[in-house]
């Protein structure tokens, strides 16, 4: 489930799974569809 985040610049969309944020709904919920649930590896 993608959750919203309210952020000082906006409005974000989490993956739940592992947490990565997107501005728009629609690819955050394309990106927990496939999502593995363990963090990416380009955060750090």
């Amino acid at each position: 489930m993608v959750t919203q985040v309210e952020r000082d610049d906006g409005t974000w969309y989490a993956c739940e799974d592992c947490g990565f944020m997107l501005e728009d709904r629609e690819d955050a919920e394309r990106h927990e569809e496939h999502c593995d649930a363990e963090e990416p590896t380009y955060i750090q």
